[in-house]
This record gives C-alpha cells, structure tokens and sequence, in this order.
C-alpha cells in the first residue's frame, strides 16, 4: 500500500484552529508521530502527510494543516498553504477543542467547505480536559447538518469509533473514470507502446504506464507492452485487433504510422486528460495555442517535481513546439508540484501535465480557475498531438472531445 500514488489515495484532510490538537489526533489516527507535536500554538507550519492503509476505504493519505486562525504576514501564508490543501481533499475532519466548543470560526468553515461539496466531519478533542455528552454531539450533529465525535488524542479514547466514521464517510470523488473505461471490452486487448529512454526511470516503468495497465486489467482485458521500434512486429503477430493501441505522446508520429486506421490510437497523456479533467475544455486550449503572438506569456504546469533532463519536456520541447507555432515572442513560466498560481490572468494559455501525481478534485479546480480567468489550458499529449498534425486521430476514441475538436475548426 505505501507504493500507490497520492493521486489515488483518498484525501482526508485535517483543519481547525492552532493547539486544537490536529497534529496529535492525526497522530493518534495513524498510530505514529507523524506530526510534530507542542503546547505551541503555530507548531505546524507546513502540510504534512501520511499515507496508510485505513479498512474499508484502503489506501488514504492523512494531511495536517496549520491552524487557520495563524496571525502575522507568515501566518497569513501558512493559512493559505492550508486553503490550499481544500482543492484536493476528499474528506475534510474540521477539529476543535471540547473546552472551547463549536464556535463562529468553525461554523464559517464547515460552511465554505460544504460549498465546495466536501464531506466533513466535525470532532471534539481534548474530551478528557471537557466531556461531551452523547446528547450534545448529537445535537450539534444536527445544528451543523454532519457527523459529530468527541476524542481524546492524548489517551486514544474515541480514536477507533473516529476511525469507523471516518471509513463509512470519505469517498472518492463519484465522477472518478476509469483510464481506459469505455476504450477496452472484457476479454480485450490494449497495446501500449513505453519508450525507455533516458527519462525512464531504470528497472521500472513510469508511473501514467504502470497506472494503465492496472487499469486494462481491472476491466478484465489485456496488455500488450512493446517499444516504438517494435509496434509493427507486434502488431503483425497479434491473432486479434487490439481495442486500443496507446503511446508514450513523444512516440505519436511513429506509432501512427505504424497503427492501422482501423484501430483507435490515443496517448497515456490524452487518457489522464479524460479521467483528471474536462479534455472538451482542453481541446479548446488547444485553440489558444494556434492564435498566440509575440508577447504573449504560456503557463507551463506539472503535478509533480522532477530532475529535469536535457530536452526535458517541460522545459524545453513544449516551448519550442509552441514557437514552432507562434513565433519566437511568446513568453514561458513554469509551475510544479503543488505550487499553482490563484492570479492566471497574465497568462494566454496553460499547457497542463497528465496530471497523474493530482487527483480529479484539484485538477478541476485548476481547470475552474483557468477559466475564472479567461485562460485556456490544455495538456502535453494534446499539445504534442496537435503539432504532429494527428490530433483528430488521437481524439477519435472520445466521441465529445472529437466533437469539440471540429467544432473549434481546428481538424
């Protein structure tokens, strides 16, 4: 379980004021010092997270926050880093301590957060300083319209009947696709074509191609892994039409060429853009890209962090396949991991990642603010796609995005 990726853990997210006890309960919960703990108020200074295993929801990841209350211009910036965390929560437990109650501040809390249609759980700590009666809790239940417990980090009381609410709550977001859902039949077959370069990592596949095959197996099906060189060979030897056949984006224009008409070819990048996000919107992203001009700034973003290459795809080819388009005056800035501008509206467009280190939630979220701010965005596989001339082909297995494509008179 430690090795599933944050992006499909469940999110469960931990907020309240300072000394409200946040650090020690998720302590407690994972049953580790996993924060770092004082009589302090402000001890948490950054998001902290934990992964385990939490039956029946299976893998989760815990995040701590700093208080929400922090004061003073450092404070105000940890306060943000918290607010931030909200874009990919699935759950949030909002905690106060018993003695202090259930005040305005949590009250205008559970309120934002219910508007942004998060699951909440509210939970009374320190209950060993201040009981709270049954009737209490569910009173409060009531006023606040979520579930209520009461707990004691300090002792392990209530920590387990936490637990249970916390598994009978916390999802996944329902609109959650699977990578190749609709794309491969039970009992099918897809072939997925995985360069090993330089950027691979050794002895291991990267993470959007170990995702996929999990994914081809979960819907029964089978996969067929082969190199760029040796997609024909494959191919030729298959007693079956593959239902799908996906590539590595840098690989489109030999795969192509080598891939019959007749069998649907797409990109692990393109599939990540469906199941993260709205790809009709990012289609439309890739109209900005071809009315830049000079002087216009492009927002290159990525989900995680990572020892960039020589030709790093970020950093080098997306820029120069973009001026390739526009021109030489377009200007480029770049955003990684969890660092995302809330302020776009100095940007033309963003070329987005797969996004396969982000869940769905903060995807959108991104998405959402793009378009509070006028800016298109799109993603790499499309980018990439496009300026090979095949994005019409790579779009065919995706029958809204296909519609949009020729909509936008971009085919």
């Amino acid at each position: 379980m430690d090795t599933t990726p944050l992006a499909n853990r469940i999110a469960i997210s931990i907020f309240g004021k300072r000394n409200a006890g946040k650090s020690s309960l998720i302590n407690a919960i994972t049953g580790q010092p996993v924060a770092v703990t004082s009589d302090v108020a402000g001890t948490t200074t950054d998001p902290v997270h934990k992964t385990m295993e939490l039956l029946p929801l299976g893998p989760v990841v815990f995040i701590d926050t700093p208080g929400l209350d922090d004061e003073g211009e450092l404070g105000r910036m940890r306060v943000e880093k918290a607010y931030e965390v909200l874009h990919r929560t699935n759950m949030a437990i909002v905690v106060a301590a018993a003695e202090d109650g259930v005040t305005d501040f949590e009250r205008s809390f559970i309120e934002e957060t219910r508007g942004r249609k998060i699951p909440q759980l509210l939970v009374l700590n320190k209950c060993d300083i201040k009981d709270v009666t049954q009737n209490e809790i569910e009173a409060l239940s009531k006023s606040l319209g979520i579930p209520v417990a009461k707990a004691c980090a300090r002792t392990g009381e209530g920590i387990e009947e936490l637990k249970g609410l916390i598994g009978k709550y916390a999802k996944f977001d329902d609109t959650e696709l699977s990578l190749v859902g609709g794309l491969v039949s039970p009992g099918g077959m897809a072939v997925l074509v995985t360069p090993i370069d330089k950027a691979a990592p050794k002895g291991r596949l990267i993470l959007p191609q170990q995702q996929v095959i999990r994914d081809v197996i979960e819907c029964d099906a089978a996969a067929v892994v082969t190199k760029e060189q040796e997609l024909r060979e494959t191919l030729d030897s298959l007693r079956r039409r593959p239902d799908i056949v996906i590539t590595d984006s840098q690989a489109f224009l030999k795969v192509s060429a080598d891939t019959p008409n007749d069998i649907p070819l797409t990109s692990f990048s393109i599939l990540f853009a469906r199941q993260k996000g709205d790809l009709a919107e990012m289609v439309r992203g890739i109209g900005r890209i071809a009315s830049l001009k000079s002087g216009d700034r492009v927002l290159i973003a990525e989900g995680c962090t990572h020892h960039r290459q020589s030709d790093d795809i970020g950093k080098v080819k997306i820029p120069r396949w973009i001026r390739q388009i526009a021109g030489g005056g377009v200007e480029f800035e770049w955003a990684s991991g969890a660092a995302f501008p809330r302020d776009l509206s100095k940007y033309a467009v963003i070329v987005h990642c797969g996004g396969c280190m982000l869940n769905r939630r903060e995807m959108l979220y991104r998405m959402s603010v793009a378009k509070e701010n006028g800016v298109g965005i799109t993603n790499y596989g499309m980018l990439i796609a496009y300026v090979l001339g095949i994005l019409p082909r790579a779009l065919k297995p995706f029958p809204a995005a296909a519609l949009a494509l020729e909509e936008s008179g971009l085919m």
